[in-house]
């Protein structure tokens, strides 16, 4: 039999594929390597210590690099793009289990502007930041003496890696060679690099970076048991207001309803039944307050699955991950602010549904964007890796416009047709009824202020770890914690807007919807009132970039927070908790 034409060239092309095939697919990405393969030390940044967020390119000191050609490296996620991650090679040249002597791999010549960068550097205590095979490795960069007078660099990085298998599972740094700073000299820079078999397996590789004594303190089971005692008195104090206080306004009323006009006492009526006819009225501003609804469903729904995400599949692990998956959870589940916004505002009698659905859609990329990019015109001031590229600005705003929107609108359409339609178990009086006076304590105002303050009480202590594990150097995983701190602010916010609620109609004040958005809203005020002290008493952070970068994101942190506590009042569902359903024969 002849062979077939051009077979001998297809044999050789496959043999070769698959002698290359395993090659190609042993590196930093699949994490598994041969013998002498290469693996790739990344320089990633440098900053302050106390200044987690204020990071640069390591080589924007005046570091040198090895001898190895470049390899370019791109922002594989838009988290990592986000985060300023910025990944430079560093020129060493490392094998994979191939032990490398101590040596010089470059040589720096230290003029007097490169010594002031260095002791700059070490005066504000800059870290630098390293990975190999996705590892993080931490180094200073150098130290001064007691006297603050004269300053040394640490120039030589001793590498011990640890492998199991094809896979490297351990990193460890140990900087030495401490050299003093002296203008017009020339610094050697040298590094070796020890293989170790190590019993550590890869899935397990993580666990060293992790702190179960900070996250599993004492306190931090204190603080869950805490918040759930207060669950337990909420749930007790609501149950006890609907179940024996309505149950007396229920039965006063019936007794009313069987008097005779001449017998029943007009005078003596007052409580929530006086209000029926304008419970129900649509809300100042239904625009708005139909968007903001949509948008703490939303944020509900990604909390909820992110968090479950990062329980099932530790995002920690991989750099910018969370972020990542906080996003595409975000666009994915546009439709769920579209349905429940749309709906609402339908419900209200709204009109401009199409100005709404935009309004709903942008709101919560719009105040995170408005205050990215402000903070981005000072790191680009700064020179900082956190300075959001151009490119990374144009995918977030065409998620903005050909994704997010698109599936809001789908989401409007059907909260519209499926869920628009009134359906209130009364009629709505054509004229509002005048709202009487009532006690202080009674005003919006003061139940407002008043309404955040259990939900914060129930979420104050892990919001310590949270703000430790993103400003410090802490790496959360703990993410059962989080799910179930999560579920108690639920209970506590909803058992609060009931209960602030019913105050609220009880005083014959029928503007409920939103007082009780505002009041469990009200506990992202706390919240930031807390970053202050947290700012000033728990941290030592400086400068007008790490402080515009704090306060600016725990604005918009508290703020979506605030979002999403609000919707905890359930829209109109809030109202079925006082079953004016039962009223229908009364009424």
């Amino acid at each position: 039999m002849r062979p077939l034409p051009g077979a001998p060239g297809v044999a050789a092309a496959a043999a070769l594929l698959l002698l290359l095939l395993p090659r190609a697919r042993s590196d930093e990405h699949e994490h598994t390597y041969q013998d002498k393969e290469e693996v790739v030390l990344w320089m990633n940044t440098v900053g302050p210590y106390h200044n987690r967020q204020e990071t640069y390119k390591y080589f924007s000191l005046p570091f040198c690099v090895g001898s190895k050609k470049s390899i370019s490296h791109y922002h594989e996620t838009l988290g990592e793009a986000l985060q300023g991650v910025e990944l430079e090679f560093s020129g060493l040249d490392i094998k994979f289990k191939d032990d490398v002597m101590p040596g010089t791999y470059c040589e720096i010549d230290l003029d007097k502007e490169k010594r002031d960068a260095f002791v700059y550097a070490i005066k504000n205590h800059y870290w630098y930041q390293m990975y190999i095979d996705d590892l993080p490795i931490w180094g200073i960069v150098g130290e001064a003496d007691e006297n603050g007078e004269d300053y040394y660099l640490w120039t030589y990085k001793k590498l011990e890696i640890g492998f199991n298998g094809n896979r490297i599972v351990d990193v460890n740094l140990t900087s030495e060679g401490k050299v003093k700073l002296v203008p017009n000299t020339k610094i050697q820079m040298s590094y070796s690099v020890k293989w170790k078999k190590s019993d550590v397996k890869f899935e397990d590789r993580f666990d060293k970076y992790l702190d179960p004594s900070f996250f599993q303190h004492r306190i931090h089971w204190f603080s869950i048991f805490n918040s759930f005692m207060m669950v337990i008195f909420l749930v007790g104090l609501v149950s006890m207001i609907l179940m024996r206080t309505l149950r007396k306004d229920y039965a006063r009323y019936s007794k009313e309803e069987e008097m005779d006009d001449m017998d029943r006492d007009l005078g003596d009526e007052y409580g929530w039944k006086q209000v029926h006819g304008d419970v129900f009225r649509p809300s100042s501003h239904p625009l708005i307050f139909s968007s903001l609804i949509g948008s703490g469903c939303q944020i509900f729904a990604v909390s909820l699955i992110v968090i479950i995400v990062a329980m099932i599949e530790d995002l920690y692990t991989e750099r910018g991950s969370m972020l990542s998956t906080a996003i595409f959870v975000y666009a994915a589940t546009s439709p769920v602010n579209g349905y429940f916004g749309g709906s609402l505002y339908a419900r209200q009698g709204g009109r401009r549904w199409i100005k709404q659905m935009f309004i709903g859609a942008f709101l919560i990329p719009a105040m995170v964007c408005g205050t990215a990019f402000f903070i981005n015109f000072i790191a680009i001031y700064y020179h900082a890796s956190r300075a959001i590229p151009f490119g990374t600005m144009v995918a977030v705003c065409c998620i903005c416009f050909f994704v997010i929107l698109p599936l809001n609108l789908v989401g409007t359409i059907l909260g519209r047709n499926l869920s628009g339609q009134p359906n209130f178990p009364c009629r709505v009086n054509a004229v509002p009824r005048p709202i009487p006076e009532k006690k202080w304590f009674m005003e919006p105002a003061v139940i407002v202020c008043l309404g955040g303050i259990l939900p914060f009480g129930s979420i104050f202590i892990e919001m310590y770890f949270i703000f430790t594990s993103f400003w410090a150097y802490k790496i959360y995983y703990v993410y059962g914690f989080m799910m179930l701190v999560l579920v108690i602010l639920c209970i506590v916010t909803v058992c609060v807007t009931i209960v602030c609620t019913y105050f609220l109609l009880n005083a014959e004040d029928y503007r409920w919807q939103w007082t009780s958005f505002l009041s469990a809203a009200s506990t992202a005020i706390y919240v930031y009132m807390y970053s202050f002290y947290y700012y000033f008493f728990k941290t030592k952070m400086y400068g007008l970039f790490q402080t515009s970068f704090y306060f600016g994101y725990m604005a918009v942190f508290s703020t979506a927070l605030g979002i999403m506590c609000g919707k905890f009042l359930n829209s109109w569902n809030i109202m079925k908790n006082f079953d004016y359903l039962r009223l229908r024969k009364t009424l």
